[in-house]
């Protein structure tokens, strides 16, 4: 009777520490939980998607270019200097080793954001330069590349305000407490975003 009274004793005292282990246990997962921890996973994978449209928009930007630059190759005496400029403008674009550690580093996202702003810059004028050959205004090949430009921006533009806000509602995760908490335990931190507004970067309008 002893031995049988011990052996429930161990027993006893066994799932008593079972429960105690799945208590814990369920405390750690609500405190994980409360500090944001699933929260952070989203807002990455929000931010992660959000810049895989802006790499794929400036992308498609840049594959309409050698088309263009050949449609206004054959104007007459058109500025050589503009188109310089464009083909210049478009190789440092091509340049630039864009990883996933770009949406991590400050100085990556500037580099990457000024050599597009360079890019559009000299696609605008481009487009100012052609309203002086009507010969070219007048070439179906270039009206439809100038569509597809245009297009082209205005997806632009949208990503990119895509993209500024889930970096901004990530960052808010990150910075503010109890998910603070949660963004540590992952190795987290605040990221950079667009500083200028993409709304600047839509080539003007010609009426052809």
């Amino acid at each position: 009777m002893e031995y049988s009274n011990g052996s429930r004793g161990k027993t006893v005292a066994r799932g008593a520490r079972s429960t105690r282990v799945v208590s814990i246990s369920a405390v750690l997962l609500i405190a994980i939980a409360g500090c944001g921890y699933n929260d952070v996973v989203d807002r990455d994978e929000d931010v992660k998607g959000a810049w895989g449209e802006v790499q794929n928009q400036y992308k498609r930007r840049a594959d309409l270019v050698p088309s263009l630059v050949k449609v206004v190759k054959g104007a007459a005496e058109f500025e050589q200097e503009t188109l310089k400029q464009v083909v210049e403008a478009r190789a440092s674009v091509g340049g630039i080793n864009v990883d996933s550690s770009v949406i991590d580093d400050p100085q990556k996202l500037a580099q990457f954001e000024a050599a597009q702003a360079k890019l559009s810059g000299a696609l605008s004028r481009l487009l100012v330069v052609s309203e002086n050959y009507p010969d070219l205004k007048a070439s179906a090949a270039f009206r439809d590349l100038q569509a597809q430009l245009e297009g082209t921006e205005n997806r632009i533009a949208v990503a990119r305000g895509r993209y500024i806000e889930t970096v901004a509602e990530y960052n808010k995760v990150v910075l503010r407490f109890p998910t603070s908490i949660g963004a540590g335990m992952r190795g987290k931190k605040e990221r950079p975003s667009f500083a200028g507004d993409p709304g600047t970067e839509k080539p003007p309008e010609i009426n052809l």
